[in-house]
Protein backbone atom coordinates (compact mmCIF):
# COMPACT_ATOMS: atom_id res chain seq x y z
CA UNK A 1 0.00 0.00 0.00
CA UNK A 2 1.78 3.09 -1.34
CA UNK A 3 1.73 6.05 1.46
CA UNK A 4 1.86 9.50 1.37
CA UNK A 5 4.76 9.62 3.78
CA UNK A 6 8.44 9.75 3.09
CA UNK A 7 8.97 7.82 5.80
CA UNK A 8 5.87 4.58 5.62
CA UNK A 9 6.42 5.12 1.47
CA UNK A 10 10.39 5.03 1.15
CA UNK A 11 9.84 0.89 1.35
CA UNK A 12 8.18 1.14 -2.30
CA UNK A 13 10.85 3.44 -3.51
CA UNK A 14 13.30 2.41 -6.19
CA UNK A 15 15.90 0.25 -5.24
CA UNK A 16 19.63 1.98 -5.62
CA UNK A 17 22.75 1.09 -4.58
CA UNK A 18 24.25 4.43 -2.60
CA UNK A 19 27.14 4.64 -0.52
CA UNK A 20 26.86 3.03 3.14
CA UNK A 21 27.45 4.13 6.29
CA UNK A 22 26.18 2.03 9.04
CA UNK A 23 27.04 1.57 12.58
CA UNK A 24 25.90 -1.10 14.82
CA UNK A 25 25.92 -1.34 18.85
CA UNK A 26 24.38 -2.50 21.41
CA UNK A 27 24.16 0.61 23.54
CA UNK A 28 25.64 3.56 21.72
CA UNK A 29 25.96 6.91 23.91
CA UNK A 30 22.49 8.91 23.45
CA UNK A 31 21.75 11.55 20.53
CA UNK A 32 18.51 13.40 19.32
CA UNK A 33 16.73 12.87 23.30
CA UNK A 34 13.29 13.57 22.76
CA UNK A 35 11.84 16.57 24.80
CA UNK A 36 8.37 16.36 26.25
CA UNK A 37 5.77 19.04 25.75
CA UNK A 38 2.49 18.62 27.56
CA UNK A 39 -0.09 20.03 24.93
CA UNK A 40 -3.87 19.56 26.31
CA UNK A 41 -4.87 18.15 29.67
CA UNK A 42 -7.62 16.23 30.26
CA UNK A 43 -10.77 18.18 31.94
CA UNK A 44 -11.57 14.98 34.28
CA UNK A 45 -8.07 14.42 36.06
CA UNK A 46 -7.38 13.44 39.25
CA UNK A 47 -5.53 16.16 41.80
CA UNK A 48 -3.03 14.34 43.62
CA UNK A 49 0.20 15.52 45.75
CA UNK A 50 3.32 14.14 45.15
CA UNK A 51 5.60 15.20 47.95
CA UNK A 52 9.28 15.24 47.23
CA UNK A 53 10.60 12.63 48.80
CA UNK A 54 13.19 12.73 51.82
CA UNK A 55 16.13 12.05 51.68
CA UNK A 56 18.94 10.86 53.67
CA UNK A 57 22.72 9.90 52.55
CA UNK A 58 24.32 11.37 49.69
CA UNK A 59 22.08 11.51 46.19
CA UNK A 60 23.06 11.60 42.68
CA UNK A 61 22.75 14.31 40.53
CA UNK A 62 20.33 15.04 38.11
CA UNK A 63 16.42 14.75 38.37
CA UNK A 64 14.40 13.88 42.10
CA UNK A 65 12.30 10.42 42.17
CA UNK A 66 9.53 12.56 42.86
CA UNK A 67 9.68 14.85 40.17
CA UNK A 68 10.12 11.76 37.92
CA UNK A 69 6.61 10.55 39.76
CA UNK A 70 5.50 13.53 39.41
CA UNK A 71 5.94 13.85 35.16
CA UNK A 72 4.91 11.01 34.46
CA UNK A 73 1.33 11.07 35.74
CA UNK A 74 0.87 14.56 34.75
CA UNK A 75 2.09 13.43 31.16
CA UNK A 76 -0.39 10.01 31.38
CA UNK A 77 -3.58 12.83 31.41
CA UNK A 78 -5.58 11.46 33.98
CA UNK A 79 -3.73 12.76 36.87
CA UNK A 80 -3.17 16.70 37.78
CA UNK A 81 -0.21 16.91 40.52
CA UNK A 82 -0.11 19.85 43.02
CA UNK A 83 2.85 21.90 42.62
CA UNK A 84 5.52 21.31 45.47
CA UNK A 85 5.58 24.94 46.09
CA UNK A 86 1.79 25.27 46.60
CA UNK A 87 1.98 22.87 49.86
CA UNK A 88 1.45 23.62 53.15
CA UNK A 89 3.86 20.69 54.61
CA UNK A 90 6.26 18.33 53.84
CA UNK A 91 5.82 14.87 55.11
CA UNK A 92 7.20 11.80 54.28
CA UNK A 93 5.24 9.13 56.34
CA UNK A 94 2.21 8.67 57.45
CA UNK A 95 2.61 10.43 60.83
CA UNK A 96 3.13 13.67 59.46
CA UNK A 97 0.13 13.57 57.28
CA UNK A 98 -2.84 15.79 58.19
CA UNK A 99 -5.18 15.31 55.80
CA UNK A 100 -7.45 18.29 56.93
CA UNK A 101 -4.58 20.28 54.93
CA UNK A 102 -4.65 17.99 51.60
CA UNK A 103 -8.39 18.78 51.32
CA UNK A 104 -8.45 22.21 51.63
CA UNK A 105 -6.04 22.41 48.89
CA UNK A 106 -8.48 19.88 46.85
CA UNK A 107 -6.74 16.86 46.54
CA UNK A 108 -7.88 13.06 46.43
CA UNK A 109 -4.35 11.60 47.12
CA UNK A 110 -1.04 12.35 48.42
CA UNK A 111 2.15 10.57 48.26
CA UNK A 112 4.62 10.62 50.72
CA UNK A 113 8.39 8.67 51.00
CA UNK A 114 12.04 8.52 51.64
CA UNK A 115 15.32 7.53 50.14
CA UNK A 116 17.97 5.94 51.76
CA UNK A 117 21.18 5.49 50.68
CA UNK A 118 23.27 2.17 51.47
CA UNK A 119 26.46 1.81 49.99
CA UNK A 120 26.02 1.59 45.84
CA UNK A 121 22.32 1.35 46.53
CA UNK A 122 19.22 3.22 47.13
CA UNK A 123 15.95 2.20 48.69
CA UNK A 124 13.03 4.16 48.87
CA UNK A 125 10.17 3.82 51.07
CA UNK A 126 6.70 5.26 49.88
CA UNK A 127 2.92 5.42 51.13
CA UNK A 128 -0.03 6.83 49.08
CA UNK A 129 -3.04 7.89 50.38
CA UNK A 130 -6.74 8.36 49.72
CA UNK A 131 -7.40 11.75 51.67
CA UNK A 132 -11.13 11.79 51.83
CA UNK A 133 -10.98 8.39 53.63
CA UNK A 134 -7.77 8.92 55.55
CA UNK A 135 -6.70 5.79 54.34
CA UNK A 136 -3.64 4.19 53.03
CA UNK A 137 -4.18 2.65 49.42
CA UNK A 138 -0.55 1.57 48.94
CA UNK A 139 2.97 1.21 50.89
CA UNK A 140 5.55 -0.29 49.71
CA UNK A 141 9.81 -0.63 49.67
CA UNK A 142 12.22 -0.72 46.43
CA UNK A 143 15.70 -0.47 45.69
CA UNK A 144 18.05 0.05 42.39
CA UNK A 145 21.74 1.18 42.03
CA UNK A 146 22.28 4.37 42.71
CA UNK A 147 22.57 5.13 38.81
CA UNK A 148 19.70 3.98 37.91
CA UNK A 149 16.92 6.63 39.86
CA UNK A 150 14.60 7.29 36.46
CA UNK A 151 13.81 3.50 36.37
CA UNK A 152 12.74 3.38 40.06
CA UNK A 153 11.30 6.90 39.25
CA UNK A 154 9.52 5.03 36.73
CA UNK A 155 8.36 2.07 38.80
CA UNK A 156 6.79 4.07 41.99
CA UNK A 157 4.79 5.92 38.82
CA UNK A 158 3.55 2.59 37.66
CA UNK A 159 2.20 1.36 40.93
CA UNK A 160 0.38 4.69 42.22
CA UNK A 161 -1.27 4.72 38.78
CA UNK A 162 -2.33 0.66 39.13
CA UNK A 163 -3.24 1.13 42.76
CA UNK A 164 -5.43 4.15 41.87
CA UNK A 165 -6.60 3.48 38.41
CA UNK A 166 -7.08 -0.55 38.75
CA UNK A 167 -4.91 -0.66 35.20
CA UNK A 168 -1.32 -1.30 34.66
CA UNK A 169 1.24 1.54 34.46
CA UNK A 170 3.42 2.24 31.60
CA UNK A 171 5.82 4.27 32.59
CA UNK A 172 8.38 1.69 32.52
CA UNK A 173 8.08 0.13 28.98
CA UNK A 174 10.62 1.83 26.12
CA UNK A 175 9.65 3.54 22.61
CA UNK A 176 11.49 2.53 20.22
CA UNK A 177 11.78 5.48 17.38
CA UNK A 178 13.11 6.31 14.34
CA UNK A 179 14.96 10.07 14.12
CA UNK A 180 16.13 11.83 10.54
CA UNK A 181 18.59 14.20 10.67
CA UNK A 182 20.33 16.05 7.83
CA UNK A 183 19.96 16.34 3.98
CA UNK A 184 21.24 14.80 0.80
CA UNK A 185 24.51 12.55 1.60
CA UNK A 186 24.48 13.74 4.97
CA UNK A 187 21.09 12.24 5.56
CA UNK A 188 21.17 9.71 8.70
CA UNK A 189 18.77 7.82 9.94
CA UNK A 190 18.74 6.49 13.54
CA UNK A 191 16.93 4.03 15.30
CA UNK A 192 16.59 4.62 18.68
CA UNK A 193 15.13 3.58 22.33
CA UNK A 194 14.09 5.47 25.27
CA UNK A 195 12.19 5.21 27.92
CA UNK A 196 8.18 6.64 27.54
CA UNK A 197 9.43 10.35 28.57
CA UNK A 198 11.94 10.28 26.02
CA UNK A 199 14.76 10.27 28.51
CA UNK A 200 17.83 7.91 28.31
CA UNK A 201 17.53 7.53 24.66
CA UNK A 202 20.29 5.26 22.80
CA UNK A 203 20.90 4.63 19.28
CA UNK A 204 20.87 1.25 18.46
CA UNK A 205 21.19 1.70 14.61
CA UNK A 206 22.70 4.51 12.01
CA UNK A 207 22.74 4.29 8.67
CA UNK A 208 22.56 6.58 5.11
CA UNK A 209 19.40 4.74 4.27
CA UNK A 210 16.10 4.23 5.14
CA UNK A 211 15.14 2.33 8.45
CA UNK A 212 11.76 1.69 8.71
CA UNK A 213 8.55 -0.15 10.85
CA UNK A 214 10.45 -0.43 14.36
CA UNK A 215 8.15 -3.70 15.88
CA UNK A 216 9.11 -4.68 19.47
CA UNK A 217 9.20 -9.15 20.36
CA UNK A 218 6.84 -9.57 23.18
CA UNK A 219 9.78 -10.08 25.64
CA UNK A 220 10.99 -6.62 24.61
CA UNK A 221 14.90 -8.09 24.24
CA UNK A 222 14.50 -7.75 20.24
CA UNK A 223 13.48 -5.36 17.30
CA UNK A 224 12.42 -6.28 14.06
CA UNK A 225 12.30 -3.28 11.53
CA UNK A 226 13.07 -2.70 7.58
CA UNK A 227 16.52 -1.13 6.45
CA UNK A 228 17.67 -0.38 3.18
CA UNK A 229 21.40 -0.85 3.77
CA UNK A 230 21.70 -3.19 1.08
CA UNK A 231 19.96 -0.87 -1.76
CA UNK A 232 16.59 -2.74 -1.05
CA UNK A 233 14.15 -3.12 1.67
CA UNK A 234 14.84 -6.46 4.12
CA UNK A 235 14.02 -6.96 7.27
CA UNK A 236 15.68 -8.03 9.96
CA UNK A 237 15.94 -8.73 13.97
CA UNK A 238 18.01 -6.82 16.52
CA UNK A 239 18.85 -8.21 19.80
CA UNK A 240 18.93 -5.21 21.85
CA UNK A 241 21.66 -6.78 25.08
CA UNK A 242 24.23 -7.73 22.34
CA UNK A 243 23.53 -5.54 19.34
CA UNK A 244 23.71 -9.21 17.22
CA UNK A 245 21.10 -9.01 13.82
CA UNK A 246 19.53 -11.25 11.84
CA UNK A 247 18.47 -11.07 8.05
CA UNK A 248 15.30 -13.10 8.14
CA UNK A 249 13.72 -11.41 5.28
CA UNK A 250 15.66 -11.00 1.92
CA UNK A 251 13.11 -12.29 -0.70
CA UNK A 252 12.80 -10.46 -4.29
CA UNK A 253 11.14 -7.48 -4.24
CA UNK A 254 9.00 -6.31 -0.55
CA UNK A 255 9.74 -7.49 2.48
CA UNK A 256 7.71 -4.68 4.89
CA UNK A 257 6.15 -4.45 8.09
CA UNK A 258 7.17 -6.70 10.15
CA UNK A 259 4.51 -7.38 12.87
CA UNK A 260 5.55 -10.35 16.45
CA UNK A 261 3.22 -12.72 17.42
CA UNK A 262 2.43 -12.73 21.21
CA UNK A 263 4.58 -16.27 22.02
CA UNK A 264 7.87 -14.30 20.07
CA UNK A 265 8.21 -17.86 17.85
CA UNK A 266 7.06 -15.89 14.71
CA UNK A 267 7.02 -12.74 12.06
CA UNK A 268 3.63 -11.58 10.16
CA UNK A 269 5.48 -9.73 7.19
CA UNK A 270 4.52 -8.39 3.84
CA UNK A 271 6.28 -9.89 0.45
CA UNK A 272 5.73 -9.79 -2.87
CA UNK A 273 7.90 -12.74 -3.90
CA UNK A 274 5.20 -14.13 -5.84
CA UNK A 275 4.61 -10.82 -7.77
CA UNK A 276 1.86 -9.38 -5.61
CA UNK A 277 2.17 -7.47 -2.09
CA UNK A 278 0.66 -10.85 0.29
CA UNK A 279 0.70 -11.25 3.99
CA UNK A 280 2.87 -14.21 5.38
CA UNK A 281 3.47 -15.59 8.81
CA UNK A 282 7.50 -16.88 8.94
CA UNK A 283 8.29 -19.13 11.54
CA UNK A 284 11.06 -17.97 12.99
CA UNK A 285 13.10 -20.88 14.00
CA UNK A 286 12.68 -22.44 10.63
CA UNK A 287 12.10 -19.48 8.58
CA UNK A 288 9.41 -21.84 6.86
CA UNK A 289 7.00 -19.42 5.46
CA UNK A 290 2.85 -19.59 5.65
CA UNK A 291 0.63 -17.61 3.31
CA UNK A 292 -1.66 -16.16 4.72
CA UNK A 293 -3.70 -14.00 2.04
CA UNK A 294 -4.17 -14.29 -1.70
CA UNK A 295 -6.06 -11.56 -3.76
CA UNK A 296 -4.93 -9.37 -6.56
CA UNK A 297 -5.12 -6.37 -4.34
CA UNK A 298 -2.53 -5.34 -2.36
CA UNK A 299 -2.68 -6.65 1.28
CA UNK A 300 -0.06 -5.42 4.00
CA UNK A 301 0.48 -4.21 7.34
CA UNK A 302 -1.17 -6.89 9.51
CA UNK A 303 -0.94 -6.59 13.32
CA UNK A 304 -2.38 -9.84 15.11
CA UNK A 305 -5.85 -9.46 17.24
CA UNK A 306 -6.04 -9.43 20.80
CA UNK A 307 -6.36 -13.11 20.62
CA UNK A 308 -3.29 -13.73 18.79
CA UNK A 309 -5.62 -15.85 16.16
CA UNK A 310 -6.54 -13.72 13.74
CA UNK A 311 -5.15 -10.50 11.41
CA UNK A 312 -5.46 -6.76 10.84
CA UNK A 313 -4.54 -5.46 7.77
CA UNK A 314 -4.82 -2.93 5.02
CA UNK A 315 -6.03 -3.74 1.63
CA UNK A 316 -7.48 -1.94 -1.22
CA UNK A 317 -9.92 -5.22 -2.51
CA UNK A 318 -12.57 -2.58 -2.30
CA UNK A 319 -10.98 0.42 -4.36
CA UNK A 320 -8.88 1.95 -1.91
CA UNK A 321 -7.23 1.46 1.37
CA UNK A 322 -9.53 0.12 3.91
CA UNK A 323 -9.42 -2.28 6.94
CA UNK A 324 -9.90 -5.73 6.94
CA UNK A 325 -9.87 -8.70 9.75
CA UNK A 326 -9.26 -12.10 9.24
CA UNK A 327 -10.67 -14.31 12.09
CA UNK A 328 -7.99 -17.12 11.48
CA UNK A 329 -5.92 -18.68 8.47
CA UNK A 330 -8.29 -19.01 5.33
CA UNK A 331 -10.85 -17.43 6.67
CA UNK A 332 -12.92 -15.19 4.18
CA UNK A 333 -11.32 -10.93 5.61
CA UNK A 334 -14.36 -8.86 6.96
CA UNK A 335 -14.05 -5.04 6.24
CA UNK A 336 -14.15 -2.96 9.38
CA UNK A 337 -13.53 0.24 8.10
CA UNK A 338 -16.11 2.70 6.25
CA UNK A 339 -16.04 6.12 6.96
CA UNK A 340 -13.40 7.51 4.55
CA UNK A 341 -11.93 6.46 0.90
CA UNK A 342 -8.48 6.07 3.19
CA UNK A 343 -8.21 4.15 6.21
CA UNK A 344 -4.85 2.29 6.94
CA UNK A 345 -1.99 0.82 9.19
CA UNK A 346 -4.41 -0.71 12.02
CA UNK A 347 -3.22 -1.42 15.70
CA UNK A 348 -5.67 -3.41 17.94
CA UNK A 349 -6.38 -2.64 21.84
CA UNK A 350 -4.81 -4.71 23.37
CA UNK A 351 -8.36 -5.63 25.04
CA UNK A 352 -10.01 -6.41 21.48
CA UNK A 353 -12.33 -3.61 22.15
CA UNK A 354 -10.73 -1.10 19.81
CA UNK A 355 -9.18 -0.88 16.24
CA UNK A 356 -7.15 2.12 15.17
CA UNK A 357 -5.72 3.60 12.37
CA UNK A 358 -5.31 6.44 10.27
CA UNK A 359 -7.96 8.19 8.77
CA UNK A 360 -8.11 10.54 6.13
CA UNK A 361 -11.04 13.36 6.53
CA UNK A 362 -10.89 15.89 3.42
CA UNK A 363 -7.31 16.91 2.76
CA UNK A 364 -6.04 15.59 6.20
CA UNK A 365 -5.18 12.17 8.13
CA UNK A 366 -5.52 12.13 11.39
CA UNK A 367 -5.64 8.55 13.71
CA UNK A 368 -9.31 7.30 14.51
CA UNK A 369 -10.58 3.91 15.94
CA UNK A 370 -13.67 1.71 15.57
CA UNK A 371 -15.62 -0.24 18.18
CA UNK A 372 -15.52 -3.29 17.15
CA UNK A 373 -18.74 -4.00 18.56
CA UNK A 374 -20.95 -1.49 17.61
CA UNK A 375 -18.99 -0.37 14.60
CA UNK A 376 -18.51 3.86 15.54
CA UNK A 377 -15.98 5.35 14.25
CA UNK A 378 -14.33 8.25 15.93
CA UNK A 379 -11.15 10.20 15.14
CA UNK A 380 -9.19 11.29 18.27
CA UNK A 381 -6.65 13.48 17.35
CA UNK A 382 -6.74 17.02 16.16
CA UNK A 383 -3.04 17.16 14.36
CA UNK A 384 -3.30 16.71 10.62
CA UNK A 385 -0.50 15.14 8.91
CA UNK A 386 -0.93 12.21 11.23
CA UNK A 387 0.40 8.42 10.82
CA UNK A 388 2.26 5.41 12.45
CA UNK A 389 -0.21 4.47 15.61
CA UNK A 390 1.07 2.66 18.23
CA UNK A 391 -1.28 1.46 21.38
CA UNK A 392 0.39 0.81 25.07
CA UNK A 393 0.23 -1.96 26.73
CA UNK A 394 -2.24 -1.26 28.68
CA UNK A 395 -4.82 0.70 25.78
CA UNK A 396 -4.99 3.74 27.20
CA UNK A 397 -2.18 5.70 25.86
CA UNK A 398 -1.83 6.10 22.27
CA UNK A 399 1.90 7.05 20.45
CA UNK A 400 1.74 7.73 16.71
CA UNK A 401 3.68 10.35 14.00
CA UNK A 402 2.47 13.83 13.06
CA UNK A 403 4.02 16.93 11.91
CA UNK A 404 3.83 20.10 14.26
CA UNK A 405 5.10 23.70 13.48
CA UNK A 406 6.75 22.14 10.59
CA UNK A 407 8.96 19.35 12.34
CA UNK A 408 8.21 15.68 12.11
CA UNK A 409 7.15 14.67 16.61
CA UNK A 410 6.03 11.98 18.27
CA UNK A 411 2.06 12.82 19.64
CA UNK A 412 1.05 10.69 22.61
CA UNK A 413 -3.22 11.18 23.16
CA UNK A 414 -4.74 9.30 25.85
CA UNK A 415 -6.81 6.70 23.66
CA UNK A 416 -10.52 8.55 23.97
CA UNK A 417 -8.25 11.23 22.68
CA UNK A 418 -8.59 13.82 25.59
CA UNK A 419 -5.22 14.51 26.44
CA UNK A 420 -1.98 14.68 24.78
CA UNK A 421 1.77 15.34 24.85
CA UNK A 422 4.31 15.68 22.35
CA UNK A 423 7.93 14.39 22.11
CA UNK A 424 10.00 16.43 19.37
CA UNK A 425 13.45 15.15 18.50
CA UNK A 426 16.39 17.80 20.12
CA UNK A 427 17.66 17.25 16.66
CA UNK A 428 16.33 16.32 13.48
CA UNK A 429 12.99 15.09 13.14
CA UNK A 430 11.02 12.10 14.34
CA UNK A 431 8.82 9.47 13.23
CA UNK A 432 7.83 5.07 13.37
CA UNK A 433 6.92 5.15 17.18
CA UNK A 434 6.68 1.57 18.51
CA UNK A 435 5.84 1.42 22.24
CA UNK A 436 7.28 -1.55 23.92
CA UNK A 437 5.71 -3.99 25.80
CA UNK A 438 5.91 -4.40 29.92
CA UNK A 439 8.44 -6.91 31.07
CA UNK A 440 8.65 -6.65 34.43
Amino acid sequence: MKSRSRCSGSFLKTPVIACLVLFLTASLSARAELLIRITEGAGSAIPIAVVPFAESGSMPAGDKVGSIVQADLTMSGEFRPLEPSKMLSLPSERSEVYFRDWRMLGQRYVLVGQLTRNGDRIQARYELFDVNQEKRILGETAAVPASNLRSLGHHISDRVYEAITGAPGVFSTKLAYITVSGEGEQTRYRLQVSDVDGKRSKVRLESREPILSPAWSPDGKKLAYVSFETGKPVIFVHELATGERQKVADFPGLNSAPAWSADGRSLLMTLSRDGNAEIYRMDLASRNLTRLTDHWAIDTEAAWDHADRGIYFTSDRSGGPQIYHMERPGAEPRRITFGSRYNARPRPSPTGDYVYYVHQRDSAFHIARTNLETGEETVITRTGSDESPSVAPNGRLLIYATRQNGEGVLTVVSADGGAAYSLPASEGEVREPAWGPVTR
